[in-house]
């Protein structure tokens, strides 16, 4: 990408921002710490993201010459062509970056977030009590509700119903927001829901049942929601990306060091009751991000014929030095 037009994009932004397009050799931005890298970020409101919330209100990112502006959205799906133009950095997830790229966008994963392990489970599929659904093979001929037809968790349920005998054809799909998802079930208008924590949890609590975590269906430890960027501005931007990288994880230490704090930012972000937000389950978060784990993902949408293009994983990460 030539300077010209990288600096072109940032026309009518501050001096600061413009300092930004200074390219190094190699193609690296300059940082000037005396002038922070302006960074804009999409998130989710769910506890997923609560790394960037923590970097952001306690200075971190600041400490890592970065001025972060950071965005609330409800619809991951729609994020993939938001990149390069409204945002350097948007919150993702596997089946939606892999799709884009599909499509012909130039967009890449350029840092971790959350992975989904058996020992920390964020998604589960869940059924009434009552329903006589007792395991995966009973939700053949049902109706499930997804958050978003085309989205990983319920990309990832279609997968583990054809893995134990089931065809994912034969279940019906409806989209149900999660704050909803409880009362849909419990009315009887769906057989099964896909639900996140928190929303899992008190589902849980209210006396459903797991049938598991549909996640799991493609490995005991797999990529889940991460950072994407504009192809073309992540292979210019390399050491931005090692310091967005780099203040996420110091932000997960003070997590660690501050759990009080965290909640409290956590439950200004998120706007859960404080109920919610004292027992909410964090995820297991991890920054960086490699080829293999957007591979298994390339083979989960081919084993169910929802790629047919050929997608190079080792070209759709673009990550820190």
């Amino acid at each position: 990408m030539t300077v010209g037009y990288r600096c072109a994009r940032w026309a009518g932004v501050a001096v600061a921002a413009a300092a930004a397009c200074l390219l190094l050799p190699g193609g690296a931005s300059a940082q000037d710490p005396a002038k922070p890298t302006p960074i804009r970020a999409a998130y989710v409101p769910v506890a997923t993201w609560l790394p960037a919330w923590v970097a952001l209100d306690k200075g971190i990112f600041a400490k890592h010459g970065l001025d972060v502006t950071l965005t609330p959205i409800q619809n991951l799906s729609l994020l993939p062509g938001t990149v390069g133009r409204q945002f350097e950095f948007a919150a993702s997830t596997p089946t939606d970056l892999i799709k884009a790229v599909a499509s012909g966008l130039d967009v890449v994963a350029s840092a971790g977030e959350a992975i989904e392990v058996k020992s920390n489970p964020t998604t589960q599929v869940i059924v009434r009590k009552d329903g006589g659904i007792k395991t995966i093979q009973d939700l053949k001929g049902k109706t499930i509700a997804a958050p978003t037809l085309g989205a990983v968790i319920h990309v990832a349920t279609l997968y583990w119903l054809k893995k134990n005998g089931v065809d994912p054809a034969s279940i019906r799909a409806v989209e149900v927001p999660f704050p909803n998802m409880g009362d849909q079930l419990k009315a009887g208008n769906v057989d099964a829901v896909e639900a996140l924590e928190p929303f899992a949890g008190a589902l849980l609590a209210a006396g459903h049942v797991s049938l598991g975590d549909p996640l799991l269906s493609a490995g005991d430890e797999v990529l889940f929601p991460f950072w994407i960027s504009d192809g073309a501005w992540a292979r210019a931007n390399r050491p931005v990306i090692k310091a967005w990288i780099d203040a996420l994880t110091e932000a997960e230490t003070d997590m660690k060091a501050n759990p009080g704090d965290a909640r409290a930012i956590l439950a200004k972000y998120s706007h859960l009751p404080p109920d919610v937000v004292a027992r909410v389950p964090l995820p297991t978060y991890r920054f960086t991000i490699k080829p293999d784990e957007l591979g298994v993902w390339i083979d989960v949408l081919k084993g169910l014929g929802q790629l047919s293009a050929a997608i190079d994983k080792s070209k759709i990460v673009v990550t820190a030095p």
